[in-house]
């Protein structure tokens, strides 16, 4: 897995019928905000049941992938786990057909963690989008602030 540091302020689903999911770690190189050593990015592509990944850093944190190669994307999936916190997440989900240069909003969206009763938020949305050149994926742990890490259990595209 290519990997760089940038700064910056259910059981799985599976694709149906033809599509497969595509291999991340052949086709794009991922940049991360922060991770913690134990957690790190790489584990959220895994195809077997991993750990996921874990920011290093409280606060906002930014999970790029900057492909090899222009992609056609029509399935995103993304689970999010939270065990100990009580607390309310937002992510958003943009996509840029330029290089990054500029980038369109796909959700943005809002969950309550409550553990033990809400702790696992799966999305999955079905997308249109050629010529993606970067997916980008912006997690605010905590809309309160506090110490509060980003997580992402997995991230699938098909």
């Amino acid at each position: 897995m290519r990997k760089r540091l940038i700064t910056a302020p259910p059981p799985e689903t599976v694709p149906s019928g033809r599509e497969r999911w595509l291999d991340l770690e052949r086709s794009a190189v991922v940049e991360v905000t922060s991770e913690d050593e134990g957690y790190p990015i790489e584990s959220a592509f895994a195809s077997i049941e991993a750990a996921g990944w874990r920011a290093e850093t409280p606060g906002p944190q930014t999970i790029r992938l900057v492909f090899d190669q222009p992609q056609t994307l029509k399935l995103i999936s993304l689970v999010f786990e939270e065990n100990e916190t009580a607390r309310t997440q937002e992510f958003v989900l943009r996509w840029s057909s330029d290089g990054g240069s500029s980038f369109r909003e796909i959700v943005r969206q809002q969950w309550n963690f409550s553990p033990p009763e809400t702790k696992r938020e799966a999305e999955e949305y079905q997308v249109e989008l050629s010529n993606v050149t970067v997916l980008e994926l912006i997690v605010v742990p905590n809309m309160s602030g506090g110490a509060d890490r980003a997580s992402l259990k997995t991230l699938r595209l098909s």
